[in-house]
């Protein structure tokens, strides 16, 4: 855990000021030796105030920032574009970064954010859980406030974010394919390191158990969010030979990409095989069938999110530290559906 100025000003017997005039080189009025004492504490606690004093939080810039794991998904410019609009309407500039699921990357992020004072910070990061509570101890020992958005960290005291309910929309999906007769339905995993893979295969496994079907794991498969991925997967069942009647994908981008396995073969959408995505993208409804999806409120997360963190920084209460969005399932043309 991270030490911060307050530890500093404890152990030193002196206040948050004060040290702030030391690491800030602006120590008028300080005694030398509460000077000294104050550096051997920062030296001993291994305190960056090379870093952290530059983006020390003496003022506010009126400024968010915004880290998404990778700009090319088309589920995160929707997310920016709600978490941008609501930051213009209060008055806030919005920086956003692109991670590429890159620890170092997010972290180089987070540290420029500090250096240049930003106000507050929203997180939607697909990396681990023990990357992800690093970056968020680094703004915590700094005191700038954060939100949490799409990725959730469980804990002991869950931080503060905005969330789909993703294990909802999962099971929601693979009710609907089994009540319409499907038992052998293949699962195209994102990775299950992230929650919310994990949560959507919680889901799937969820609605087989409460519908008492049997779930044929050869049929399960983790692929990375990416369409070249869903595409692969499932033209490795369709050359093993195995026997399946519906997909349903961990995003709409591998769904897609399992459509076009599907297609390349001849299979016919929906009549041999239904297929189910997640998300709602837009291109979702321009392929070919229009996609069948869990649809999820994209832009209002950002909008929430923003609005949370807004709220944090200038001092006002939230009414909930944790936001849950609810998912629907968005009938196309590549599933039948008409259920009992």
């Amino acid at each position: 855990m991270g030490s911060t100025i307050k530890d500093i000003a404890r152990l030193a017997n002196v206040s948050k000021a004060t040290v702030s005039r030391v690491i800030n080189n602006k120590s008028e009025g300080v005694g030398e030796e509460t000077k000294q004492k104050i550096l051997r504490i920062i030296e001993e606690l291994n305190y960056r105030p090379s870093l952290l004093a530059r983006g020390l939080v003496t003022k506010r810039t009126h400024s968010l920032g915004l880290i998404i794991p990778d700009i090319t998904n088309p589920f995160f410019p929707q997310l920016a574009r709600g978490a941008e609009d609501t930051a213009a309407k209060h008055g806030y500039s919005l920086f956003l970064c692109n991670s590429d699921n890159s620890p170092e990357k997010e972290q180089r992020y987070i540290e420029a954010f500090i250096e240049k004072r930003i106000d507050g910070v929203m997180l939607a990061s697909s990396i681990s859980k023990s990357a992800i509570q690093s970056q968020i101890q680094l703004l915590k020992s700094v005191d700038i406030p954060f939100t949490l958005l799409d990725r959730y960290l469980e804990g002991s005291e869950p931080e503060t974010g905005v969330f789909l309910d993703n294990q909802a929309g999962a099971y929601q999906a693979t009710d609907y394919l089994l009540k319409n007769g499907h038992r052998r339905i293949v699962f195209v995993a994102g990775p299950l390191g992230v929650m919310t893979s994990w949560y959507r295969f919680q889901g799937f496994q969820m609605a087989h158990y409460d519908n008492g079907v049997e779930i044929d794991y050869s049929l399960v498969m983790e692929g990375d969010y990416q369409l070249s991925s869903g595409k692969e997967l499932v033209e490795r069942l369709i050359e093993a030979e195995l026997e399946f009647t519906a997909i349903f994908a961990g995003n709409d981008m591998m769904a897609i990409g399992a459509l076009k396995a599907l297609q390349s073969r001849g299979i016919k959408i929906p009549e041999t095989v239904e297929v189910i995505g997640f998300d709602n993208i837009e291109l979702s409804s321009l392929v070919e069938p229009a996609l069948t999806t869990v649809a999820q409120p994209t832009y209002e997360m950002g909008v929430k999110g923003a609005q949370m963190l807004i709220r944090v920084i200038e001092g006002e209460g939230i009414p909930e530290r944790n936001v849950y969005l609810k998912p629907e399932l968005l009938f196309r043309a590549t599933t039948r559906h008409p259920v009992g």
